[in-house]
């Protein structure tokens, strides 16, 4: 969605972010903070410690201290409020169904007492694939998205693949090894993508509030890539040979129990990563509406190397 929505009953909107300074929330905020003022909208967000918030937003948004998941959080920050960006963040101390569809429990409640309009939520690829009931944390996401709808918002699923920030996490590995891992088959095509697109998109669809009813928004990034593709490009980008190791998914369980995680989180991350195998994320075709820009070389070459190199 584009455009900037004409306001004539109201001197200003207000616009909820939650989750300001997580890894969509940061860029959707900075973005919301250079569109929000002319399209003659107010922006409001929920965050657990203000001090993280970046300094641009000192003075400019309206901070509600605390948890998205506090019903007096919400109760606050949800009053008067036209649309609320909504992302639950992964905690590996609760069983999947209590992390996803248990946090926004509150919500939905806040924002039907509060008749907020619209709401734009992180979520999964993958409704409507044979493996969807099967698919761990995606699963789960999926089922908060119907309990989001149940609440009357018009309300949009940001339907998201992997993205390419996870490999952040193997940062020290490609760094010392020349080595990533995933449980996927090497040679399998997945689409992948950018946080930075899918916090464009966001932005998009909450300043342009001309939507209505329940739908998903695919983000899929410019192309499908595989593992070995992604090595590929990897090598080229930082000038080093880096390959892709594949990882049983035995293992994988018994490393996240190593950690001392929920065992039900534990084998809903398996079950995702499974389901990811066996085509989760292949079931919306790429479009002209549907891709988005920020190409996986760009994203080695701004952000990957930068931190393999620190």
């Amino acid at each position: 969605m584009t455009g900037v929505p004409i306001h004539t009953t109201r001197e200003a909107f207000m616009i909820v972010i939650t989750a300001p300074t997580g890894n969509i929330g940061r860029p959707l905020l900075a973005q919301l903070l250079e569109s929000a003022p002319a399209a003659g909208e107010e922006l409001r967000v929920i965050a657990r410690d203000p001090a993280r918030l970046p300094d641009a937003a000192r003075g400019r948004v309206e901070v509600i201290t605390g948890s998205h998941a506090d019903a007096k959080v919400l109760d606050r920050a949800f009053e008067g409020a036209d649309a609320v960006f909504w992302l639950v963040p992964p905690d590996a101390s609760r069983p999947p169904h209590d992390g996803y569809s248990g946090f926004t429990r509150p919500a939905v409640q806040a924002l039907a007492a509060h008749g907020v309009g619209h709401v734009v939520g992180v979520s999964a690829l993958g409704r409507g694939t044979p493996v969807a009931d099967s698919a761990g944390l995606v699963t789960a996401s999926l089922v908060m998205d119907d309990l989001i709808a149940s609440s009357g918002v018009a309300y949009r699923a940001l339907a998201n693949p992997s993205f390419f920030e996870n490999l952040l996490e193997e940062a020290d590995s490609i760094r010392d090894k020349g080595v990533f891992t995933d449980v996927v088959d090497a040679d399998r095509k997945a689409p992948l993508v950018a946080v930075a697109d899918i916090a464009a998109v966001a932005a998009g669809l909450l300043l342009d509030r001309s939507w209505t009813g329940t739908d998903s928004v695919p983000v899929l990034g410019p192309q499908d890539l595989s593992p070995n593709d992604l090595a590929r490009i990897m090598t080229e980008q930082l000038g080093r040979p880096i390959r892709y190791e594949r990882q049983p998914l035995d293992e994988l369980h018994t490393t996240l129990v190593g950690y001392g995680l929920d065992e039900e989180f534990v084998q809903g991350v398996v079950d995702m990563k499974r389901a990811k195998d066996q085509g989760l994320d292949a079931g919306v075709a790429r479009t002209p509406d549907t891709a988005s820009p920020t190409t996986f070389e760009q994203w080695c070459a701004q952000t990957l190397a930068p931190a393999v190199r620190s």
